[in-house]
């Protein structure tokens, strides 16, 4: 079958995510130094949910720099993500609601990849105990299983899912009801940079990095405008803006096409 505009990322960038992953945490370590420089906020609570087949593990870089902010970082502790079964869509309602209940504050969501997804359902269900939403490479506006190299993966466990939605996951017609960052890349070989993209609004926005889909989470770039949206106080928010010594790591985000017609005989969504 011939490959669609807009199809999964090109073959080169999936066969070197796992060197660019390794060289992205090559950067993390050489930016250490300016990890005073980030943006402050005021401590409030943080939940990181990893990607597809990832667990906390995953995210410790990230959890271990804004933790060292001051934030009330947690991850999901639910192990290996491998979809939305019982497990997963129970445990994460459990988290958030223990962690608005036990800091009395509502709840900054981060996601990676499929993580992002989540963070997304949580914020829907739950927009009184979610602050804001940011996703890594989260593709929540996902079309067709070829705009992803990981279906098959996800598929494997798909017998163990509680939920299946139709493409496409989510209706832009229906923004999210808090504010949401999508921070993607141009080059991430996992899934399709389209797929990752916010209808920008009053409260919503996309900043692009550099970065690979399994690096994102720890790249300096990626790191940043994260520690910058947390940074904003709550109640307010404006869109990102790179200070002058990094604006050469932020490339300019692109626009997303606007959402055609919704397929309803579209298969199950992977």
């Amino acid at each position: 079958m011939a490959r669609q505009q807009g199809d999964g990322p090109a073959l080169p960038l999936y066969l070197t995510e796992p060197g660019r992953a390794v060289a992205e945490l090559g950067l993390y370590l050489a930016a250490r130094p300016l990890e005073p420089r980030l943006p402050k906020g005021d401590g409030h609570p943080v939940l990181v949910l990893p990607g597809l087949l990832a667990d906390d593990n995953s995210t410790r870089a990230l959890r271990a720099v804004l933790r060292r902010q001051g934030y009330r970082v947690h991850g999901w502790g639910l192990g290996r993500n491998i979809g939305p079964t019982a497990v997963c869509v129970n445990g994460l309602q459990d988290k958030l609601e223990y962690l608005h209940g036990r800091y009395r504050r509502p709840v900054s969501v981060i996601g990676w990849s499929l993580g992002g997804i989540f963070a997304r359902d949580l914020a829907r269900r739950n927009p009184d105990a979610v602050r804001q939403v940011i996703t890594l490479g989260s593709p929540f506006r996902i079309e067709r299983h070829s705009q992803s190299r990981a279906t098959k993966v996800f598929d494997r466990f798909a017998h163990l899912h509680v939920e299946q939605r139709p493409f496409p996951l989510e209706s832009e017609g229906c923004p999210l009801p808090v504010p949401a960052t999508s921070i993607y890349s141009h080059f991430d070989g996992i899934v399709h940079w389209q797929t990752c993209l916010n209808v920008p609004g009053e409260r919503c926005e996309n900043i692009a990095v550099t970065a690979s889909h399994l690096g994102i989470g720890h790249h300096p770039a990626a790191i940043w405008a994260v520690a910058d949206r947390l940074a904003q106080p709550e109640g307010t928010w404006k869109p990102f803006k790179a200070p002058a010594f990094l604006r050469p790591a932020f490339p300019k985000p692109a626009t997303p096409a606007a959402p055609g017609p919704v397929d309803i005989t579209a298969q199950p969504a992977a």
